[in-house]
């Protein structure tokens, strides 16, 4: 072995992915952007339909109250005992003739739509006038259905205002003549804030859903 010579401690250069990284980062700005411009459109489209006053809702054919969690006990959550609470209010105004109560009752355990309609008899709404859908699973079903097969026309949705745009939109792409009267009676703390933020997204599927 020759004397004097060093043996060097080769380093491969560090390769770098430039255009995954480019990609990667387009990816994410289209899907934000996509996400931005579903909430705008929806948002916008639908300004004005609403009002949180039953004296100044508009008159229509039926209100339409969609589903929302109930307890396993059996009783109303907050969100939707207000729902029922205004869509009563409407009927008791004059300003709908029927209610169709639309909501989840994929289990026998489970059953939005009948909970509903017995708090709203209890309220004095009579049974004659509170049509229930059991396959409501979600806000389009609910609203295609209210059109094809309850044959509703014109109606006043009843629900909370982050869930009020993209039921409007929903409502009035599937071929009704809707307005909105929102059920903020209460402050519905995490579950509120749990509901704003999915509701982001249920924009987005909003839009494809009648894509």
């Amino acid at each position: 072995m020759a004397s004097g010579l060093r043996l060097r401690r080769i380093t491969a250069p560090v390769r770098r992915h430039p255009r995954v990284a480019w990609s990667v980062l387009g990816l994410v700005t289209l899907l934000v952007t996509l996400v931005v411009a579903a909430n705008l459109y929806i948002v916008i489209s639908t300004s004005g339909e609403a009002t949180g006053s039953v004296a100044d809702a508009r008159h229509a054919q039926v209100a339409i109250v969609p589903g929302a969690f109930v307890q396993p006990d059996g009783s109303m959550s907050t969100m939707l005992a207000d729902r029922v609470e205004q869509a009563a209010a409407l009927w008791k105004a004059g300003k709908v003739g029927r209610i169709l109560v639309s909501g989840d009752h994929h289990r026998w355990a489970y059953d939005e739509p009948d909970t509903m309609r017995e708090a709203l008899v209890r309220d004095g709404v009579p049974a004659r006038d509170v049509f229930t859908d059991h396959a409501g699973f979600d806000t389009w079903a609910t609203m295609v259905r209210a059109r094809k097969v309850f044959d509703v026309r014109s109606a006043v949705v009843v629900t909370q205002g982050f869930h009020m745009p993209r039921a409007l939109y929903l409502a009035q792409q599937a071929g009704l003549d809707a307005s909105g009267l929102t059920a903020d009676l209460h402050s519905y703390g995490k579950q509120g804030i749990l509901s704003d933020a999915r509701e982001i997204l249920s924009r987005v599927k909003a839009v494809a859903d009648v894509e």
